[in-house]
């Protein structure tokens, strides 16, 4: 029997309870998990800031996890070209994207890949966004 791989796309910034979560629960739904880290210059176009820990440190931390069998540099918003450069039978987000126009695209796109896409839970008290604004607050800065 050939092996379910798993993707995990993330930013893995500031790395907390959410991350471990969702590296975690993908790990059990597959026999190998692939977690692509999101370089420094696709989170700057896509998220308007840069990473608070840089992409290498970035990959040290996710590479030690022992749920992750294999890192990648995730180099794009499309998936598509994850897909190309490291074929996988699962992808794995967390369910703020379910229902949503980014979500739905992603749906179609995989499926024509034959890729399930598998939702997980979205750690609410937990965010690198919410940690952001967090030190933003209590340093006195922006981002």
């Amino acid at each position: 029997m050939t092996p379910r791989v798993g993707y995990v796309p993330g930013v893995f910034d500031m790395f907390h309870i959410g991350h471990l979560n969702i590296l975690r629960q993908a790990k059990a739904r597959c026999d190998y998990l692939v977690a692509g880290v999101v370089t420094d210059e696709v989170v700057e176009e896509v998220k308007n800031h840069s990473p608070v820990v840089p992409y290498d440190e970035r990959v040290q931390i996710v590479s030690s996890i022992r749920y992750v069998d294999e890192v990648v540099p995730d180099t794009s918003s499309d998936k598509t070209i994850a897909w190309r450069a490291r074929q996988f039978d699962l992808i794995f987000k967390g369910d703020d994207w379910r229902g949503t126009a980014k979500g739905e695209r992603l749906e179609r796109a995989m499926a024509e890949l034959g890729v399930e896409v598998v939702y997980f839970p979205y750690t609410l008290r937990t965010s690198s966004t919410l940690l952001r604004t967090y030190l933003a607050t209590v340093t006195g800065g922006g981002s």
